[in-house]
């Protein structure tokens, strides 16, 4: 299990995502985290950026492949 992180920037990269319905998959899953304060998502880069106290990259990583997509770093 990975360690929480507090107050931070954490960003992810995400593949698959192909339009702007992916994005607002992955937003709407990695937002509903507890302790997530902001999420934004970019499409072309496929680049998550998530603030928040205390969440984990396995929560992300979850919240992302419960979106039908993949953290790939």
């Amino acid at each position: 299990m990975s360690k929480p992180r507090n107050p931070a920037d954490r960003s992810f990269v995400v593949s698959g995502m192909t339009c702007q319905h992916c994005v607002a998959s992955v937003h709407e899953e990695v937002s509903d985290i507890a302790g997530v304060d902001a999420v934004d998502v970019d499409l072309a880069s496929g680049r998550l950026v998530v603030t928040g106290q205390d969440v984990t990259d396995d929560a992300v990583r979850a919240a992302v492949a419960e979106a039908g997509y993949e953290v790939v770093s």
